[in-house]
């Protein structure tokens, strides 16, 4: 028991600070190589956010915990939008705009209903195949819908996470290769530690997944969610959240069906589990076609769903 927690300790540490530099290195890299800013916000930053999910679900599947794998993605996207996004709106309010209600939280509640679909039963290698595709047709639609976009909003955009100093090649590509083996290396480490926590306690894998593994993947979101509330630079706040749980559905939902296909253990993670995930995501959803903002009595409800959530898988 206790060194599955320090396992687990160490594993969630490193975790969250090799995936920011991983994330800030991909982006300097993309930039270096004269990438189109819409597919280094979307593709490459969105990637990059979901590597820990992906490293971590993607071990567990691998080794035979798919349960810990799928509790993961399931509650990652719970806690994307309720959990980081209630505690951003505790230090400000952040808006919405339109176009995030009309097109992202849409795809984003099309992603996580079609990976709650494919989850019931089985995890089969076709329908990782089925998750990836639509993956790909997101992408078309978002490098397609880039040229309707300003150039120079995007590199504003991009501004804050590449910084003033211009990137260098050599620099910016050992940092994202030396943060990918340390993300890679501690979602082991953390998978172990999960497992160890879950056999001692007597947990399913699958509530360890949703719970102590899903907030430590989901950190990076968290930190880079309550530093952009405290600057008041939230505009591209729920855009990247809604983006995050579409990567964490179709990619990694994808990636899991293919490297560990079979049966989900937890039965009540598999049904219940997905149900309150596209509940949650619907009723966010509503709330900010309503409000078109999310302030301190919306995040109040989003961290109260949180909880509650994690209250009746526990049961």
């Amino acid at each position: 028991m206790l060194l599955g927690l320090v396992y687990s300790i160490i594993g969630l540490v490193v975790l969250s600070l090799a995936a920011d530099q991983f994330v800030r290195g991909a982006a300097r890299l993309a930039v270096v190589l004269r990438m189109a800013p819409i597919v280094v916000g979307a593709v490459v930053v969105g990637f990059g956010t979901s590597a820990p999910e992906m490293l971590v679900s993607g071990v567990a599947a691998a080794n035979g915990r798919l349960d810990i794998g799928v509790g993961n993605i399931i509650g990652s996207n719970v806690a994307n939008i309720s959990l980081v996004l209630g505690a951003a709106s505790f230090v400000a309010v952040v808006p919405v705009s339109r176009s995030v209600v009309r097109r992202d939280a849409a795809v984003s509640v099309a992603a996580v209903g079609i990976f709650a679909l494919l989850v019931q039963g089985e995890l089969k290698r076709l329908e990782g195949v089925l998750l990836l595709v639509a993956l790909g047709a997101w992408f078309v639609l978002v490098l397609r819908g880039a040229r309707t976009v300003d150039r120079e909003a995007d590199m504003d955009d991009l501004s804050e996470l590449v910084g003033e100093d211009p990137p260098a090649l050599g620099i910016e590509t050992l940092r994202t290769v030396v943060a990918l083996a340390l993300v890679a290396g501690s979602a082991y480490i953390l998978v172990e530690g999960a497992e160890r926590v879950a056999d001692a306690l007597n947990l399913s894998g699958g509530f360890v997944g949703y719970t102590m593994v899903a907030v430590g993947t989901s950190a990076p979101e968290l930190v880079t969610a309550v530093a952009a509330a405290r600057q008041r630079e939230t505009e591209l706040l729920v855009g990247n959240l809604l983006g995050s749980n579409v990567f964490n559905s179709l990619a990694v939902g994808g990636v899991i069906s293919l490297v560990g296909p079979g049966p989900v253990g937890d039965v009540t993670l598999q049904t219940l589990g997905s149900l309150m995930m596209v509940a949650i995501c619907v009723v966010s959803w509503a709330a900010m076609a309503i409000g078109h903002r999310v302030n301190r009595i919306d995040g109040l409800a989003l961290l109260g769903l949180w909880v509650v959530s994690i209250a009746l898988l526990a049961g």
